[in-house]
């Protein structure tokens, strides 16, 4: 369960501990060390420190900041996830340090170093302490205060630190803004959902916290009991309940950014829903963000997520009124998988408000007589629909959201009830509902509900999330109809398949009656499914030809450009030392926002030659895509040059008539076919339909026979390859393909790289952004790696992996990372990452020395077992990054 991951002011509620900071004792001071992420970045500083919280309890902490200690800034906490440590939250506090936060991390009570009980954020404790951390805080002379004793600051975490993000919003005013990640509103009602012992993830939370003597005597006694007996009693309900940010649901009243996972049977979507309702009705501001990740696996999103967290504190903290906070709502939706890695295609839905759980219901018919089926004996065999527990190593809910069903019912133990095949495909954003009338042999009845997605042959079902909502019908003896709200989800069913509601007797993660029955379900209404109209895909906005018109230099477009421009400066001369040269970038530089310090892109300067195909590589958030939207004079940079065959490029201009390009998906007409999309964007060219080399692009694309069909009923790899094939209509001399492969089978993903080759040879360019470094490695000649808005490295893909400043160290034994950082921390050390294999060290070009190198690492007692250069793509990138990817 370790997650790795100034505004609205209310009225003053009671505060804890009223006068605490005098009881605040400084034990222990470690000593300070700096570290550096680039060239300009400012050094981050640590100071560890451990707290007296009072009774004996120590807390074990971490400050971090950077710039000079005469400049007051907002602060921010940053809490780390059960079962971890401050140690975890590390790289996004120097992260935050960077961006201008004084930054206190901490271990909670019985994690890390620190000592004390585990309270599961009990107010009187783990709450508490926060409090007298923000006490501490406001003594600080470099945090800004927004009065005495009361210090402008902001808290984030993940799962368990999410849930103190919201507690301590509620217990201490001082708090300004939050960013809490897929955590709790009501653990009670997340361990006890609808009176329904969720036995696996409450298992997991004691062993995670060290067994149950680590816990406060209450919660272990309370646990006991539970497990003991297969379901809650209201005396665990309410002790749960009263250490639940819900508990001061009215009193939070700060901004609050809400990020919740859609993978994830511990702390489903529901409970940030009702995080967003309660803390809106106080008036605050509230953003909602579905992550692809959660509990259960998935893509965690770290660097997007950290990076919308930056601006919302800038935003509610620094008072940026230009901070772009993002949409009121967003969903990461699942586009397919690369099938050369299996990593999931990721794209984003948003929504200027949040639809809730229930906008746009739609009512679907389920058919099927009423059924009888047993709850057996012990309650085995238990069907299964996640594992909780095996998080990214391989969580069901990864495999259901790329369309596969892991999810396992024995027959004789549940009732199945089926809709028509779906007329057209259908977005379900949100929760389910459905009314059924329950009669069991025994008085209680648990049962499990959960909706599969049925193939139109019938033949796979899959369980979105693999998420189940059980329920416990009391009084179902005598018959009883209920109302089951289904789990939220944001799940695409295609054309022709169907809907199938399925009432089980048994789950893995919960506890049943062990005592056999036999439950007797009717269905009493429609399935009512929410569609969220209002939220809308990322990719899906004016057609590819509105966007790429003025790059194919359509004289239509150029002059509707040019008219609504006309205090546009005039374009500079073009180059003619430059007039055979593809590309010329000279010190790029793109803000966030024209008042921010934060840049996309900083002083950015290559060169790109006739017959190069040039792989432009970089972590999330390095800057590619803004350098490649500049490039295509989609945005305009705030400094430096960028030149195209000697001519300098501006919105419009005509030069970018040679130039193809691929950037993050094209819109397309959907009632067209997608041979008419093609040719209708090429008739707007103006150019003869000669020059299109449309059968080139038409093979190149491999759709076939879906040529002849609309676009809309395309799926998200049918539609890049499309868009793939228009970029290289008219065969460009310069072609921009970003992220080409995603949504293409192995066998076109060769095919891709052999045109990007063929192009080469022919003398035309290839600018390719990609995160598949294999493929890179064999289908580029040069390489730009950028990282964090800056340029890394530039040369020969042949140089960069066997650039002699990086060696690979190979070890007899795993270096632990407090050492790899002493070894990044050398004289003549750019960076120091850990490996399978041992340590990937580069060296400084000016002092850097392998002799000396291995002087240190012996004296060290680093077990080297060899020393050498490396000679893979993957290597030598992580070493550019510092391992940042």
């Amino acid at each position: 369960m370790d997650l790795r991951m100034p505004g609205l002011r209310g009225a003053r509620p009671r505060r804890l501990g009223a006068v605490v900071a005098a009881a605040v004792v400084l034990l222990a001071g470690a000593g300070t060390w700096t570290a550096v992420a680039s060239d300009d970045a400012p050094a981050v500083h640590r100071a560890d420190r451990v707290m007296d919280m009072g009774g004996g309890v120590r807390i074990d902490t971490s400050y971090f900041t950077a710039g000079s200690d005469s400049d007051r800034r907002p602060a921010v906490l940053l809490a780390h996830g059960f079962g971890g440590s401050k140690d975890d939250v590390r790289s996004q506090a120097q992260e935050l340090a960077r961006d201008g936060y004084a930054v206190l991390t901490w271990s909670a009570r019985g994690f890390g170093r620190s000592t004390g009980k585990i309270g599961l954020n009990d107010p009187k404790a783990e709450v508490a302490d926060v409090s007298k951390l923000i006490d501490w805080l406001a003594a600080r002379p470099e945090v800004q205060l927004d009065k005495k004793g009361d210090p402008r600051v902001g808290m984030v975490g993940g799962s368990y630190g999410g849930a103190i993000s919201l507690l301590a919003a509620g217990y201490d005013d001082r708090v300004d803004a939050i960013a809490p990640a897929i955590t709790y509103w009501n653990l009670a009602d997340a361990l006890f959902p609808n009176g329904v012992f969720k036995k696996q993830w409450a298992g997991i939370f004691i062993n995670t916290g060290g067994g149950c003597d680590r816990f406060e005597a209450a919660l272990c006694e309370m646990y006991d009991r539970v497990a003991e007996a297969g379901e809650p009693d209201a005396e665990a309900t309410t002790l749960l309940a009263d250490r639940s940010p819900s508990a001061v649901g009215d009193r939070i009243k700060v901004p609050t950014l809400l990020i919740q996972g859609q993978t994830d049977s511990l702390f489903p979507l529901g409970q940030a829903d009702a995080a967003a309702k309660a803390i809106r009705a106080n008036g605050a501001p509230v953003d909602v963000d579905w992550i692809a990740g959660g509990h259960d696996g998935g893509d965690m999103e770290t660097s997007r997520v950290e990076s919308r967290i930056n601006s919302w504190f800038d935003r509610y903290l620094k008072d940026d009124k230009g901070a772009d906070t993002g949409p009121a709502f967003r969903v990461t939706r699942t586009g397919g998988i690369d099938s050369t890695d299996g990593a999931a295609t990721l794209r984003g839905a948003t929504s200027d408000t949040y639809p809730g759980l229930e906008a746009g219901q739609r009512e679907v018919a389920l058919t099927g007589r009423e059924q009888s089926f047993d709850n057996p004996a012990g309650a085995a065999p238990p069907a299964v629909s996640s594992l909780p527990g095996l998080g990214a190593a391989g969580g069901l809910s990864q495999l259901s959201s790329l369309g596969v069903g892991v999810s396992i019912d024995f027959p004789g133990q549940n009732a199945r009830f089926e809709s028509a095949p779906v007329a057209d495909d259908v977005r379900i954003t949100g929760s389910p509902t459905v009314t059924v009338h329950v009669k069991s042999t025994s008085e209680d009845a648990v049962l499990f509900a959960k909706v599969y997605d049925v193939s139109a042959n019938g033949r796979q079902q899959v369980l979105p999330g693999q998420l189940v909502t059980p329920l416990r019908v009391e009084g179902a003896k005598q018959g009883k109809d209920v109302t089951i709200t289904l789990p939220a989800i944001d799940h695409e069913v295609e054309q022709g398949h169907r809907l199938r509601l399925v009432l089980a007797s048994t789950d893995l993660g919960y506890a049943s009656p062990v005592t056999p029955a036999t439950y007797t379900v009717s269905v009493t209404s429609d399935l009512k499914i929410p569609t969220a109209p209002g939220v809308t895909t990322a990719s899906a906005g004016l057609p590819a030809w509105v966007w790429w018109l003025p790059l194919a230099g359509a004289a239509i477009a150029l002059a509707l450009l040019l008219s609504g421009r006309r205090r546009t400066a005039a374009p500079s001369a073009p180059d003619p030392d430059l007039a055979e040269v593809p590309l010329q970038i000279t010190d790029l530089s793109k803000k966030y926002a024209k008042s921010s310090d934060r840049y996309a892109v900083r002083d950015v300067s290559f060169r790109v030659e006739k017959g190069q195909v040039l792989g432009l590589l970089g972590p999330n958030g390095a800057g590619k895509t803004t350098t490649l939207r500049m490039l295509m004079g989609l945005i305009r940079p705030d400094g430096g040059e960028i030149r195209v065959f000697g001519h300098a490029i501006r919105p419009g201009a005509p030069v970018l008539s040679r130039v193809g390009a691929f950037v993050e998906g094209a819109g397309f007409l959907p009632h067209l076919s997608g041979r008419e999309n093609l040719e209708l964007y090429w008739q707007a060219t103006g150019r003869p339909a000669e020059d299109a080399h449309l059968a080139e692009a038409l093979e190149i694309a491999g759709l076939g026979d879906a040529l002849a069909r609309a676009v809309r009923t395309y799926s998200q790899g049918m539609r890049q390859r499309l868009a793939i094939a228009q970029a290289m209509l008219g065969m460009p001399d310069l072609l921009i393909l970003d992220e080409p492969t995603n949504g293409l089978d192995p066998p076109q993903i060769r095919e891709m790289r052999e045109v990007m080759i063929r192009y080469a040879e022919a003398g035309r360019t290839v600018i390719v952004s990609s995160h598949l470094l294999a493929e890179v490695e064999q289908s580029c000649t040069h390489l730009v790696v950028m990282d964090r808005g800056k340029l890394v490295q530039a040369g020969p893909v042949s140089e960069i992996i066997g650039s002699g400043d990086t060696l690979l160290v190979g070890t007899t034994t795993p270096v632990d990372e407090p050492v790899v950082e002493k070894v990044a921390a050398l004289p003549g050390i750019v960076s120091a990452v850990r490996t399978d294999d041992g340590l990937l060290v580069r060296l400084a070009p000016e002092d850097g020395s392998a002799q000396r190198l291995v002087v240190e690492l012996v004296r060290l007692e680093v077990p080297v077992e060899s020393v050498g250069p490396h000679r893979r793509l993957e290597d030598a990138f992580l070493t550019l990054i510092g391992g940042s990817a």
